[in-house]
């Protein structure tokens, strides 16, 4: 009887041990004292156990890119890290954004990273760091305006958050303005135009005509008659100015 309950002492030491192990990060303090009462001797655990994870490694990394596009980030377009993560299509081309049931949503939402939080599937903009958007990133905006009409593509096509959308427009907007975008006005053919001036509306001013006195400045005034009860109306009305 004494055997089993010896070995069952022996295995709950040892589970303490390495859990006290674990919760300390990887140090090797044992509890020598409880091993001691029980008679067990005390067993060294390696420390390759418990590794914390390298995530100071991975901010430094993720701040380093974003200082390298910081201030000229039309160079991570052309740069072999976007190249093989898109390939020669757009960033917003593979996106497809979670929805529940069948139909998707009408409406993006309203931005994916509210302070230090981040939803599970933020837009094409949102998820990559390094896709910023500026006024001369040329290649980046040209990827969100329709080649065929000029105009910006629906954010429900693209799925880039209302957010971004609306520094996607302020930003081609811009580019417009400083010639860096084409602007595509719509062509309308004046092939069948009359452009001389033999035409009424763009001829020479007829002379002015003469009225002699008496005559009424146009020739149709004088042959009006008032109607009159109208005029009956009206001379009651300013009975009182037509005695004088």
């Amino acid at each position: 009887m004494a055997a089993p309950l010896r070995s069952i002492e022996r295995l709950l030491c040892r589970t303490n041990i390495l859990r006290q192990c674990f919760q300390e990060g990887g140090k090797s303090t044992l509890p020598v004292i409880r091993c001691l009462q029980v008679g067990i001797p005390c067993v060294q655990v390696n420390r390759s156990f418990c590794t914390p994870a390298s995530i100071e490694k991975d901010v430094a990394d993720t701040l380093d890119a974003l200082s390298r596009y910081k201030d000229r980030p039309w160079d991570y377009l052309e740069s072999e890290e976007y190249i093989d993560r898109y390939g020669s299509k757009p960033v917003w081309f593979d996106y497809r954004r979670n929805h529940k049931g069948a139909i998707p949503r009408q409406k993006t939402r309203k931005t994916c990273i509210r302070g230090d939080k981040s939803c599970g599937n933020p837009c094409p903009i949102c998820r990559d760091p390094n896709v910023l958007i500026h006024y001369q990133n040329v290649k980046l905006l040209q990827q969100f305006v329709s080649p065929y009409t000029g105009l910006v593509l629906d954010p429900t096509r693209t799925g880039v958050c209302m957010k971004q959308q609306k520094r996607l427009n302020q930003a081609l907007e811009t580019a417009r303005d400083h010639g860096l975008i084409s602007v595509h006005a719509p062509h309308v053919d004046f092939s069948g135009e009359d452009y001389s001036n033999s035409h009424a509306a763009v001829g020479s001013t007829p002379p002015t005509p003469v009225v002699k006195a008496g005559e009424s400045w146009y020739y149709w005034y004088g042959n009006i008659d008032p109607d009159e009860r109208e005029l009956a109306r009206v001379k009651k009305i300013y009975k009182a100015y037509l005695k004088k």
